[in-house]
C-alpha cells in the first residue's frame, strides 16, 4: 500500500493543512472568482443597478443580469483552475509531497483507471437517464440547442477536469493522506472525509430547495463511494475518473432548476425527486464497487489494515 502510507512522513502537521486550506479558498478560490465578480458587476451596472439579486431563487443562474449559461459556467470553473495549480505549486514546499504522490503515493499517474472511471460512471448514468426518459417522459424536457452545446461540450472537456480533479486531490488524496497519518484508520479517514465533502457543498442551491437532510445524503453518499474505492484501489484515479463522468454527465445532457450547474443540457428536469435519486444513487454506487472489485481483485479486508510503514522483508539465512 503506498497512497495513505505516503504520508507517514512527519510532514503532516495540523498547521500545514489548516495554512494551505485557507491560502486555497481563500486566496487562490478568490482570485479565481474576480472575473466572475467583474461580469456580475459590470452587466449589474449596464443594467442600471435596479436588479434585485434577493429574488433570484438560484444564484447560480445568471440569466437575471443578461449572462449566458455558457459564460457563467466557465467563469465558475476559473476558480478551480486557480485552485488546482496553487494546490499543485505548493503542496511541495508544505508536505515534501508531489501532486503524483498525493493522488496514489507514486511517481506515475494511473491513466487507464482515470478512463476506467468515467467510462463506467458514464455508461451507468446514460442507462438511468434512458430509464428516466422511458418510464417518465412527462418529467423531462427536451432543449437541445446546437448552437450552445457545441461550446458547452468544449468548456466541459477543457475547464471542468480541473474543478472535479481539484475535489478529489484534495479531498480523496490530500486531507485523506492527513487523516489517515493522525488516526492510522482507513475506516475513519472513509467516514470523516466524506462528511466534510458533503459539508463543502452546503451552500448549493439544491441544499436550499430541498433542504439540509434530502441533499447532503447525496453528497456523503457519493464521497463514501469515492472515499472507498480510492482506499480499496489505493489511489484516486478512479475517483477522479467517476467525479469528472459525474459533473460532466449534469453539464452535458440533464441539468434541473435549481442545480449548481446551470447549463444548456439536452434534458431539463420538471419534477425533482430526491429521495428516488438518492435510492438510485446507492444501487449504482454499489454496482460500480462490486465492478471494479472483480475487475481489480479489491480485499474488502484491507479496510481493516491500521495505516502505517511496512517493513522491508527480512531476507533469508543465505546457507552456508
Amino acid at each position: 500500500m503506498k497512497h495513505l502510507e505516503r504520508a507517514l512522513d512527519g510532514q503532516n502537521k495540523f498547521g500545514k493543512y489548516v495554512a494551505m486550506t485557507l491560502i486555497i479558498f481563500l486566496g487562490a478560490s478568490t482570485i479565481g472568482s474576480i472575473p466572475l465578480m467583474m461580469v456580475m458587476v459590470i452587466k449589474w451596472v449596464m443594467k442600471g443597478g435596479s436588479l434585485d439579486p434577493s429574488s433570484v431563487s438560484n444564484m447560480m443562474n445568471l440569466s437575471w443580469l443578461g449572462i449566458s449559461n455558457n459564460l457563467t459556467y466557465f467563469l465558475m470553473l476559473l476558480a478551480f483552475v486557480a485552485t488546482f495549480f496553487a494546490f499543485k505549486w505548493l503542496v511541495k514546499p508544505f508536505h515534501k509531497r508531489t501532486l503524483n504522490e498525493t493522488i496514489n503515493g507514486r511517481a506515475y499517474i494511473r491513466k487507464d483507471r482515470i478512463g476506467a472511471g468515467i467510462l463506467v460512471w458514464g455508461v451507468i448514468s446514460a442507462i438511468m437517464l434512458i430509464i428516466g426518459l422511458l418510464t417518465s417522459p412527462e418529467e423531462y424536457q427536451y432543449q437541445f440547442n446546437p448552437g450552445a452545446f457545441i461550446p458547452l461540450v468544449l468548456i466541459t472537456v477543457i475547464v471542468m477536469p480541473f474543478q472535479t480533479s481539484f475535489e478529489e486531490i484534495f479531498f480523496r488524496g490530500y486531507l485523506s493522506q492527513g487523516v489517515a497519518a493522525w488516526t492510522k484508520s482507513r475506516w475513519w479517514t472513509l467516514v470523516i472525509i466524506a462528511l466534510l465533502f458533503g459539508l463543502m457543498h452546503i451552500a448549493n442551491p439544491e441544499v436550499k430547495e430541498f433542504g439540509f437532510w434530502l441533499s447532503m445524503p447525496q453528497y456523503i453518499i457519493m464521497g463514501l463511494l469515492l472515499g472507498l474505492i480510492s482506499i480499496l484501489d489505493d489511489g484516486i484515479e478512479l475517483a477522479l475518473g467517476i467525479h469528472f463522468a459525474n459533473n460532466a454527465f449534469s453539464a452535458l445532457f440533464l441539468t434541473y432548476e435549481s442545480s449548481v450547474l446551470q447549463t444548456d443540457a439536452v434534458f431539463k428536469t420538471i419534477d425533482v425527486h430526491p429521495e428516488t435519486d438518492t435510492f438510485w444513487l446507492i444501487i449504482a454506487a454499489i454496482i460500480t464497487v462490486l465492478f471494479f472489485k472483480r475487475r481489480y481483485k479489491w480485499d474488502f479486508r484491507i479496510m481493516n489494515k491500521k495505516v502505517e510503514v511496512t517493513p522491508p522483508p527480512v531476507p533469508e539465512a543465505i546457507a552456508e
